[in-house]
């Protein structure tokens, strides 16, 4: 196995993490961002009220991209499965 292989390999990783990750970060913070608009013109300042909106968000971004989010992580899976013996040999 050679350096640009782990190279390659942890590009790869770190592609795919961004990639899943991003629905859930992005519907977060859009909610997060709403909130928090609605926090300062109605100049409520409780902590708390920002983190079920976001924990809601995320639940249904997963309901709705979780198909999606598992095909890209098992295609990912399958093509490392697929190079392991050019990997390891």
């Amino acid at each position: 196995m050679t350096p640009d292989m782990v190279i390659k390999l942890a590009e790869q990783s770190i592609y795919t993490i961004i990639i899943v990750s991003a629905p859930m970060l992005l519907i977060a913070l859009g909610v997060g961002l709403i909130v928090s608009i609605f926090q300062a013109m109605t100049q409520i300042q409780e902590q708390t009220l920002a983190f079920i909106p976001k924990i809601l968000a995320v639940f249904l971004s997963i309901v709705l991209f979780g198909p999606w989010m598992l095909t890209i992580l098992l295609d990912y899976t399958r093509d490392l499965f697929e190079q392991l013996p050019r990997l390891i040999g």
